[in-house]
């Protein structure tokens, strides 16, 4: 279920937007939720990975060996 939501923003910032929309051949409002859209899938993403990362990252070691020395003297 889509939702509406109201937000201010400053004129230069509505202008920039209308010119990006303008460019995708949408409405500002439109592409405004897309972007939005777009960041906030990015954010689910990251916030999903670090949680596999931390649940799964010692099993993983465990298995697959960690970075090695010479990887971590590389890296400093």
């Amino acid at each position: 279920m889509a939702r509406e939501i109201r937000i201010q923003i400053s004129d230069e910032a509505y202008e920039q937007l209308e010119r990006a929309a303008a460019q995708k051949h949408v409405q500002a409002e439109v592409y405004a939720g897309q972007v939005l859209d777009a960041d906030l899938a990015k954010a689910r993403f990251l916030e999903g990975s670090a949680l596999f990362i931390a649940e799964h990252a010692a099993g993983f070691a465990e298995r697959f060996g960690g970075p090695s020395a010479a990887s971590s003297a590389d890296a400093a």
